[in-house]
C-alpha cells in the first residue's frame, strides 16, 4: 500500500503543478519556487511530517520535499546556534541534494550531446 500512497500522492502533485503551468501565467520558476515555500510552510506548521509518513516518497521527492528539508536544517541549527542557524541551517541540510543534483547535471552534459531548441 506503501507504494500505491506514494504513487498517487505523487501524481496528484505534479498534476496540480501542471494546472498551474497550463491555466495561469505563472513562469516554471515561479512555480517551483511556490513548491519549495508551500513545504517550508506545511512543515513550520507541523503538516508535512504526517503527510510525509502516509505518502512517503510521493511527498518526499518532488520540491515540497526539498522545502521540508530546508525547514528541518533550519529549525536544528536555530536549536544548536540561535539566531545565527536561520542562516546557516538551510545550506546545511540542501548541501548534499544541491550538490549532488549540480555533479549529475554536469556529468549529463559532458555524457550526451545537448542541442538548443529550434
Amino acid at each position: 500500500m506503501d507504494y500505491v500512497n506514494a504513487f498517487w500522492v505523487g501524481g496528484l502533485i505534479c498534476a496540480m503543478v501542471q494546472l498551474l503551468m497550463e491555466k495561469t501565467k505563472l513562469m516554471p520558476g515561479r512555480i517551483m519556487v511556490l513548491l519549495v515555500v508551500s513545504g517550508v510552510v506545511l512543515s513550520a506548521v507541523g503538516v508535512y511530517e504526517p503527510f510525509l509518513e502516509f505518502a512517503g516518497a510521493g511527498a518526499s521527492v518532488p520540491l515540497l520535499g526539498f522545502g521540508n528539508v530546508l525547514m528541518k536544517g533550519v529549525r536544528e541549527a536555530v536549536a544548536e546556534q540561535g539566531t545565527l542557524g536561520l542562516f546557516a541551517g538551510g545550506f546545511r541540510a540542501g548541501a548534499v541534494g544541491t550538490s549532488a543534483a549540480l555533479i549529475f547535471g554536469y556529468l549529463a552534459s559532458i555524457l550526451f550531446r545537448s542541442k538548443m531548441k529550434k
